[in-house]
């Protein structure tokens, strides 16, 4: 091994300790250093997968589609492991229509898949015509 690959080696090493030890700072109850990684792992998933919600929903809002709900889904599922996803939810949810108990009225929902159907079914036929 070169030298290069020691001091990649040493830096990943460390960057590995040092999300273990966060993650047994975070009172998940791990027990052992296996469960912390396999949390580790999940932990990523989640940010991986809500931030690809996020892009996705952040694209629908020039494309058709529900962005603002996409964008909501998103942080939600980035506000269990990213603080300030929680404030950026409470902003989208804001913005979104509410019924009188705060949840989003399934006309709303109805409304925006409908759209979202509509308009890539009109664009594949446009690109096939």
């Amino acid at each position: 091994m070169t030298d290069d690959d020691h001091r990649l080696r040493d830096r990943f090493e460390r960057l590995e300790e040092a999300a273990i030890a966060a993650e047994f700072e975070t009172g998940e109850r791990e027990e052992t250093v296996d469960e912390a990684k396999s949390h580790l792992l999940v932990r990523v998933a989640r940010i991986f997968a809500g931030t690809l919600v996020v892009m996705a929903g952040t694209a629908m809002l020039l494309l058709p589609g529900p962005g603002l709900l996409v964008i909501a889904a998103g942080l939600s599922i980035l506000s269990i492991d990213v603080p300030f996803a929680r404030r950026l939810l409470d902003q989208v949810r804001a913005r979104l229509p509410q019924d009188a108990d705060g949840s989003v009225p399934r006309w709303v929902l109805a409304l925006s898949v409908t759209g979202l159907v509509l308009g890539l079914g009109l664009s594949v036929g446009w690109a096939l015509a």
